[in-house]
């Protein structure tokens, strides 16, 4: 099939590196791509908040499929206008994609379906802020209503660090705090059927231990050999299975990817958040695990046909690590050169804010490369990822050290 994948990103060359390697594709498209992905794929300019542009370049190439990356289009309605034309498509509608685009949203989804999650109050004016912050207590938890590219949510302390974050947003979420080790689940919906995929863990913010700014991500590793072994199946039964039966009762079928964050608190399994795509730099651990063909699986997803369709993973460990570029989240320095060796075995070098200048590479975003590391245990997956992406040169940059250690670090004494 002829596949266009729409998305820049460190995610959409995963995707890429995935579709491409099932045999079913035989022709990949990506836009607007990135010298990275060029590589493996034809890639086009592309405004990807453009909906008409999107839908044009689906017909002059006359694809199968188009995959959509980014939530920016997906909430923009880009999946309703490739759909209305006829196109299958992976990526919820604009409805169903409100799971990502509203908090509050998403927390009603959650009342009607039974789902877990934090206690929270959808705050517009002052006095409301005022009145659920006291209310829940330090630490704050607060969340822009809408989309802010995974650096919406500031958790602090400092209430008055809650309030002004708070208050420089139109409408606000304002929650408990989950106190206990956080997940990413996914799960790929035909919009009645839904596969629960393995579990990974990412890291938000910026620097080692856990300290900085929240950022869209800084690296992931995949299996969680910490994890309960039941968690796929309680997060399918209590998360993903009702959330998807729900917003097929509201005539807005999810068609997609839905991303489940979870915190495993004492009273159990609860909600933090949703996403409607997957997640990144999730996907770079969880593609390269993944045995069962990708184009396939998105194809049958777009199409409303998984009902026989099992998922299959390699037995192996994936860790990714994020180079970003110096001032990154706040005010990322772009434009520099970079020099990143070929990728060594069993490592993979993702491009995401890359771009080429006079036939060279340079920085174009604040998360630049992500790289994984593959191996029989977190450990070698480590080492791996963390020797390729000290030979990268890019002045300033930075990453972190202590991606996976603790878990590695127990895996070796168990």
């Amino acid at each position: 099939m002829k596949i266009l994948l729409v998305g820049s990103g460190g995610r959409e060359h995963a995707l890429a590196l995935g579709l491409k390697a099932d045999k079913k594709c035989r022709e990949l498209h990506v836009a607007p791509g990135n010298p990275g992905i060029a590589e493996i794929a034809t890639t086009h300019p592309l405004v990807i908040t453009d909906n008409q542009a999107i839908l044009s370049l689906a017909q002059s190439l006359g694809v199968d499929l188009v995959v959509i990356g980014p939530e920016v289009p997906l909430v923009n309605g880009a999946a309703d206008v490739l759909r209305a034309a006829g196109i299958a498509t992976f990526g919820p509608s604009k409805a169903a994609a409100a799971l990502e685009g509203s908090k509050d949203f998403a927390k009603g989804v959650m009342r009607d379906a039974g789902v877990p999650t934090a206690k929270s109050f959808t705050c517009s004016t002052q006095s409301e802020l005022e009145k659920a912050l006291d209310s829940f207590g330090a630490p704050f938890v607060v969340k822009d209503d809408g989309l802010a590219a995974g650096k919406g949510v500031v958790v602090t302390n400092d209430r008055a660090e809650a309030l002004a974050h708070a208050l420089s947003c139109d409408r606000v979420v304002i929650e408990e705090f989950l106190d206990g080790p956080e997940i990413s689940l996914f799960g790929i919906c035909d919009g009645r059927n839904v596969l629960a995929m393995e579990p990974a863990q990412d890291f938000k913010r910026a620097f080692d231990n856990n300290q900085g700014p929240n950022t869209g991500g800084m690296g992931a590793y995949s299996p969680l050999p910490w994890a309960p072994d039941d968690i796929v199946e309680e997060t399918y039964e209590k998360v993903l299975a009702p959330v998807v039966a729900e917003m097929e009762a509201r005539g807005t079928p999810f068609i997609g990817l839905l991303y489940a964050g979870l915190a495993l608190t004492k009273s159990g399994l609860k909600v933090i958040e949703f996403n409607a795509r997957f997640g990144d730099p999730e996907t770079q651990v969880l593609i390269p695990r993944l045995v069962t063909p990708l184009a396939d699986l998105l194809h049958k997803a777009a199409t409303g046909d998984l009902d026989d369709t099992v998922l299959h993973w390699r037995d192996q460990s994936a860790v990714t690590v994020v180079l970003a570029s110096e001032g990154y989240p706040q005010s990322p320095i772009i434009g520099l050169p970079i020099t990143s060796p070929a990728a060594g075995d069993s490592t993979i070098v993702f491009h995401a804010g890359t771009a080429e200048r006079d036939g060279s590479l340079i920085s174009s975003g604040g998360r630049v490369m992500t790289v994984t590391g593959i191996g029989n245990d977190l450990e070698s997956a480590r080492h791996r990822a963390y020797s390729q992406i000290s030979t990268i040169d890019l002045e300033g940059s930075f990453y972190r050290s202590d991606i996976a250690l603790v878990a590695s670090l127990a895996q070796v004494e168990n």
